[in-house]
């Protein structure tokens, strides 16, 4: 049902944002580095490898200088117009192309490179890859400001493997355990609601049963 569901939904919505897409694809051939997508190398379901696209919002050599895979808010590796699709999310959409050919769906656990995917707790790990990674899910929702975060910290890296990732590995285990196609819509109109409005508050009403956010994230989450 859900692989309908996400054939359906990503078809619709490549035709549907064409007039955006297209224009878009030129604008990027013809500014920054002149590249138009960026593909990395992801975990997907079973801990298999899956190619991700988005669009090119980065210095071409990115993983290789700074905080490497890690991005931080206004990181000087992203070129100006990358600032913008980055911050309207724009820069996600190619991934419609990763749900139409079966790689992700809508929803689910964000597909991580595999030294972000290491950084989750070892016994969350094979439960999270028991589903097929989404363009957006209960993770990606309440860390939509992953990036400030990581700048407000003192050191960024060991902010993120000691205190992000293990909520968020909590988070995705959550999701696995409840997937059902009730959380799938539910999920696809919160992450509408988080991007129209900025605020990812309505999620902890929707599910009072996620996983209690530990002390050191309340201030960056609640």
């Amino acid at each position: 049902m859900q692989r309908s569901l996400d054939l359906i939904f990503s078809g619709m919505a490549l035709v549907f944002l064409s007039p955006l897409l297209i224009p878009l694809i030129l604008l990027l051939k013809l500014t920054g580095e002149g590249e138009i997508f960026f593909t990395q190398e992801r975990i997907g379901q079973h801990g298999k490898p899956i190619k991700l696209f988005k669009f090119a919002t980065m210095l071409k050599n990115s993983p290789n200088i700074g905080t490497g895979t890690l991005t931080l808010h206004n990181d000087p590796r992203v070129l100006p117009l990358g600032s913008l699709l980055r911050k309207t999310k724009i820069n996600e959409l190619p991934q419609l192309i990763n749900i139409f050919i079966g790689d992700m769906s809508v929803i689910g656990p964000r597909p991580q490179t595999q030294r972000c995917f290491e950084a989750f707790p070892i016994e969350f790990q094979n439960i999270i890859t028991e589903v097929k990674p989404g363009l957006s899910g209960i993770g990606s929702i309440i860390f939509r400001n992953e990036e400030q975060m990581m700048l407000d910290s003192i050191d960024a890296n060991k902010f993120y493997d000691e205190a992000v990732m293990p909520y968020k590995a909590q988070l995705e285990a959550w999701y696995v355990k409840n997937n059902t196609i009730r959380i799938y819509f539910l999920l696809i109109i919160t992450t509408v609601y988080s991007v129209l409005f900025g605020s990812n508050k309505i999620i902890f009403k929707l599910f009072p049963s996620l996983p209690i956010v530990p002390k050191d994230l309340i201030d960056h989450i609640l």
